[in-house]
């Protein structure tokens, strides 16, 4: 993956969150600055990168396709806010900086990550439509994605099978990932076809490749958090074992979950025959997070 255009595409994702987001100082500054906080504490901005490549992919503009990405990275980093607290991983370490709640406090934490979810909507809303996709398909992809079907119904899972001496069957496991992360990552996948005004047939090989990439991303997570330190996963390391959770290599050993992992990784791959050459950067972006150390 070419280093420069990932640093290139971070940058233009950080411009747009920064002028999309109230100032710092804009009243009351407390939640401001703490939003800002928590969006800027770094991250690799897969989500919203992918959004744009897969505009791209679709013939469509980068420009179009920003507001959803912005709106897709607030919404992942209201996620991070509420999976650190106490109540949920209890975490005090997120891309290498103190915790939301560790700086500003648990009830700020809270209304931080409220009003991230809040604005990602606001924001979903400014997308220009396409001939096939209006607004409210935009606003629907993004609600039914992180709404009790996915996103927080796999959240919901999460916690109800942490510290079990019983872990999940492979299928549970597959379903809880698919709710709480691949989902997620394929509807900012498609949100960039749609802005692109993408085919039916299009948008289709477009959620096989989200679907795909999202579980590969997962089980590359649960074996880093297994194989690297916190210093270099800017996260607490092996806080999936410590909790008891039900993961890819405490159910199937570590050599079982890479070979997983790269099957997922060509089944991503395979998805994006109908794209052809514009089909590059996401097929680059899926061998770049099989290849990930963080």
């Amino acid at each position: 993956m070419d280093a420069a255009y990932l640093a290139a595409r971070c940058r233009l994702v950080d411009e747009a969150l920064d002028r999309f987001l109230p100032k710092p100082k804009t009243r009351p500054a407390t939640i401001h600055e703490a939003m800002r906080y928590s969006l800027f504490a770094g991250g690799k901005r897969l989500r919203p990168i992918l959004c744009l490549a897969a505009a791209e992919a679709c013939g469509g503009s980068v420009e179009s396709a920003l507001p959803p990405a912005a709106a897709v990275e607030c919404l992942h980093t209201y996620t991070l806010v509420h999976d650190d607290l106490p109540c949920m991983d209890d975490d005090d370490l997120r891309r290498g900086m103190p915790t939301c709640h560790v700086k500003y406090g648990e009830g700020i934490a809270v209304l931080t990550g409220d009003a991230l979810l809040t604005i990602a909507f606001e924001i979903l809303a400014q997308t220009p439509a396409s001939a096939r996709y209006g607004v409210g398909a935009y606003v629907t992809e993004l609600a039914v994605a992180s709404g009790s079907r996915h996103l927080i119904g796999g959240q919901v899972l999460d916690l109800e099978g942490e510290g079990s001496d019983v872990l999940l069957t492979p299928a549970q496991l597959r379903y809880l990932h698919e709710s709480k992360t691949a989902a997620l990552l394929t509807a900012s996948i498609r949100l960039g076809g749609m802005t692109a005004n993408a085919t039916p047939a299009k948008l289709a090989a477009l959620t096989d490749y989200g679907q795909a990439l999202g579980l590969a991303f997962q089980v590359i997570d649960d074996i880093l958090d297994v194989t690297q330190t916190s210093e270099k996963l800017g996260k607490s390391a092996g806080k999936d074992v410590a909790a008891a959770k039900s993961t890819y290599p405490a159910l199937f050993g570590l050599e079982k979950s890479r070979k997983e992992a790269a099957r997922l990784t060509k089944k991503a791959h395979d998805a994006l025959k109908p794209f052809a050459k514009k089909g590059e950067r996401l097929h680059e972006i899926a061998d770049y997070l099989l290849d990930r150390e963080y």
